[in-house]
């Protein structure tokens, strides 16, 4: 392994597969799933390429006035918001909100609720919905640069456009560019990509259809050109379209295999679709041909996925002591973070997400990771109030589902509805996911097993089971199984989901509730117990309900 290689100031930082969307590659979405994995990516640096900008043929010179007023009518739509719609009447989406008979051991029922308070519920959460991403555009608008306006232009499309200072203004840089020059492919293609990365980041679905567009424009311009292709692979990744990124992926690194978004791209998709053994061989490959902070994190986090944690904490650990680029250590201190938090050592969470935030003060997964960890550390108040700040801004389904949940914990007056208008909030962030292209069955299946319709969940869950079978789909699959009545089929997901040694306390506890349900009592005891040795804090309802199956049983193994 060439993890003691330097790397470039310059390197892009890690981008995502979810979600992310690292998709499968980070910690749960919510304390109770193992759905929706974001690779936990900070804003993505753009391909390298060899040259600033691209020759005169393909910058728009010697166009006639039609093909450039063309151009830069493209380029200006880039710019307007893409309205996002329900999904069609009937759709089979599962509703975080909506109650179902029926109850399964350690899930509270939820109260029944009208069609008409349920619809009206929706419509306001849709409007907070909109209304937060609005405000964490602006949010983002503003960081490292007091607010100051987006550059008019820039001279050509290098990768450093997207390697430093804000990501909205880069775009607005991109933009203005290319109605000037609407023919350079490789401006399009980073622009294509910084949408990608926006959408990520504030947690705006609406984005991914101009990146389609951008990145279509590059195709059209240079085809088979490897950042496009590697951008598509990044989009398609970010869509859930696990399939269509590895192929993407693969295509760009015919054209050029030392493509760093293209091997990590290739890598997240094989993870996604529970090709670990593939995952392993294309991380040594990555390795060799780009070793550098992208590549590390993700060969990290196949070794986690195999159980050798010690080997992720010290690939980790390297590479946070040689980044240098504030994006970079962020990005590997919250990596850091997490794994520490999934083994139960909070304060050594709470040191790595202070170095991760004090690199990148409005890092969301860092901010979320602190949250999560100050709530299992016992600080109840503190963890709110982080969790309410992620959620204001960027109201994705994993912080909505934790803070609805921190809410149930605390049981104050007012916390129950509280909690329900988070679970809403993750309804209306589905439909607009689903509207703009957006496979979000596994986001939502656990927090709709947990919070609400249960049977439509199940569905879900059978659906992403069906499209690629890892780890996390087991999990997602046999906890709907269980909360269904459905113990002896949920069984062996459970026991896959926990097969490969990966040491997560959420499938330890559903694989324990379920045995618990099925009659195995010692089987129970030693996965109840198993999960609370290993993260006791896991989530302020999970938990709960694992100690009170434990009492049920006897007490710990």
């Amino acid at each position: 392994m060439r993890v003691r290689r330097g790397w470039s100031r310059s390197s892009p930082r890690p981008q995502g597969g979810a979600e992310p969307h690292r998709t499968s590659a980070s910690p749960p979405s919510h304390p109770q799933t193992g759905a929706a994995r974001n690779h936990p990516s900070p804003t993505a640096r753009a391909a390298p390429s060899l040259r600033t900008t691209a020759p005169s043929e393909d910058r728009g010179e010697g166009m006639s006035p039609r093909e450039n007023e063309d151009g830069a009518a493209e380029a200006e739509q880039q710019t307007a918001p893409t309205d996002a719609s329900a999904p069609p009447e009937g759709e089979d989406t599962p509703r975080a909100t909506e109650a179902t008979p029926g109850s399964a051991p350690g899930r509270p029922e939820a109260a029944p609720e009208s069609r008409r308070t349920r619809v009206l519920r929706l419509a306001a959460c849709a409007v907070a919905l909109a209304v937060a991403m609005t405000a964490g555009a602006v949010v983002m608008g503003s960081r490292d640069d007091g607010g100051v306006g987006a550059v008019a232009s820039v001279p050509g499309t290098a990768p450093e456009l997207l390697a430093g200072g804000n990501l909205n203004d880069s775009i607005s840089a991109l933009q203005g560019h290319l109605k000037a020059q609407p023919k350079d492919f490789n401006g399009w293609a980073t622009l294509g990509v910084a949408y990608v990365e926006q959408a990520r980041t504030n947690g705006d679905p609406s984005r991914y259809p101009q990146a389609q567009r951008a990145l279509d424009r590059s195709l059209k311009l240079r085809p088979d050109n490897d950042p496009a292709l590697a951008g598509r692979a990044a989009l398609a990744a970010a869509r859930h379209d696990f399939p269509g990124a590895l192929r993407y992926a693969e295509d760009a690194l015919e054209q050029n295999p030392y493509n760093e978004r293209a091997l990590s791209s290739r890598i997240d998709a094989l993870v996604e679709l529970g090709r670990y053994d593939e995952a392993l061989k294309a991380s040594d490959e990555a390795d060799a041909r780009r070793p550098g902070v992208p590549v590390f994190t993700r060969y990290a986090y196949v070794r986690e996925l195999r159980g050798d944690v010690s080997t992720a904490r010290r690939v980790l650990e390297q590479a946070l002591s040689s980044a240098t680029a504030p994006g970079d250590v962020a990005y590997v201190a919250t990596s850091l973070g997490q794994l520490a938090w999934r083994d139960g050592e909070y304060e050594t969470a709470l040191k790595h997400y202070a170095r991760a935030l004090q690199a990148d003060r409005t890092y969301l997964p860092a901010l979320e990771g602190r949250a999560r960890a100050q709530a299992a550390n016992g600080d109840q108040a503190a963890a709110i109030r982080g969790m309410e700040e992620v959620v204001a801004g960027f109201p994705l389904p994993g912080p909505l589902v934790a803070l609805g949940e921190l809410y149930e914990a605390r049981g104050a007056e007012g916390d129950k509805a509280k909690a329900l208008d988070q679970y809403a909030l993750v309804d209306a962030w589905t439909a607009l996911a689903r509207a703009n292209g957006v496979n979000a069955d596994l986001d939502t299946a656990l927090a709709a097993a947990d919070h609400g319709d249960r049977k439509s969940a199940l569905r879900a869950a059978k659906a992403e089971w069906d499209r690629r079978e890892t780890v996390h789909t087991a999990d997602a699959l046999a906890w709907a199984l269980h909360v269904n009545g459905r113990d002896e089929e949920a069984l062996p997901y459970a026991r896959r989901a926990t097969a490969t040694g990966y040491r997560d306390a959420t499938f330890l506890y559903h694989r324990g509730m379920i045995e618990h349900a099925d009659g195995n009592e010692k089987e129970a005891r030693d996965s109840l117990s198993s999960a609370l040795e290993l993260n006791p804090g896991f989530s302020p309802v999970g938990a709960k309900a694992a100690r009170a199956a434990l009492n049920e049983l006897g007490g710990a193994k």
